[in-house]
Order: structure tokens, then C-alpha cells, then sequence
């Protein structure tokens, strides 16, 4: 499990350290202190529902069914605001030795960070 962080345009900026698959997204991103980075940052943070509740810096969509219109619309618009780290995601996962990794979370985050790299390399 490692956490990524994007810019609006669809730049990857950071990729956390890995952890154990089996950890949550929110778990992840308060261990790596997320929300508090983007907050100090003068930021807020686009997530999906599995980071609810992790920081008020971090927006998610509304959970639960038979949402009101209202609340639908808001959610359509936060699903077309965080697509472009969606795409981040989606081609750093992209890269075949990220897919099936089963080695130690340390070789693992040294692993993520150097296709960040190369992601950056190959994006110029």
C-alpha cells in the first residue's frame, strides 16, 4: 500500500512509503500525515470514501444510497476534480514490476519511488 499525492493537471509530486497491503487508505495516510501536510500547505486534498473522517483537509464524496440530487451532482463533480490522480495511479500501476510486488515494505518504497522517477523522466 503506498499513497500518492498529484497535482490537479495529473503530475505525481510524492509517492509515501509502502506498507502492508492489508493497511487501509486512511490508516496509510495518517501514518504518513497527509491531511496535516496538505493543511500546512494551505491545501486541501481530493480522496476517494476510503478517506473519510482521516483530516478536514481531505474531501471525500458523500457516502450512503439514496442520496438526494444534490448531493449526487456533488459527488459527479468530485469524482471529474480527482480523475487526474486517478490517471496518476493508473499509469504508475502501469508498470509491471509495481503489480505484483511481494517483497518487504522497504524494498517496496524504494521500488514506488523509482518509477516515480522514471514516471517524471518519461513525462518530459
Amino acid at each position: 500500500n503506498a499513497q500518492v499525492v498529484a497535482t490537479p493537471d495529473g503530475d505525481p509530486v510524492w509517492v509515501s512509503g509502502a506498507l502492508p497491503g492489508a493497511v487501509h487508505d486512511a490508516r496509510a495516510a495518517r501514518v504518513w500525515r497527509i491531511g496535516d501536510r496538505v493543511a500546512a500547505a494551505g491545501l486541501f486534498g481530493l480522496g476517494d470514501k476510503g478517506y473519510a473522517g482521516c483530516s478536514p483537509a481531505v474531501l471525500t464524496p458523500f457516502k450512503g444510497r439514496n442520496k438526494p440530487e444534490w448531493k449526487k451532482e456533488a459527488n459527479r463533480l468530485h469524482a471529474r476534480l480527482r480523475s487526474p490522480g486517478e490517471r496518476v495511479m493508473a499509469q504508475l500501476k502501469n508498470w509491471r514490476i509495481l503489480r505484483r510486488l511481494r517483497c518487504c515494505p522497504h524494498r517496496a518504497t524504494e521500488i514506488a519511488r523509482a518509477v516515480l522517477v522514471l514516471q517524471l523522466r518519461e513525462a518530459r
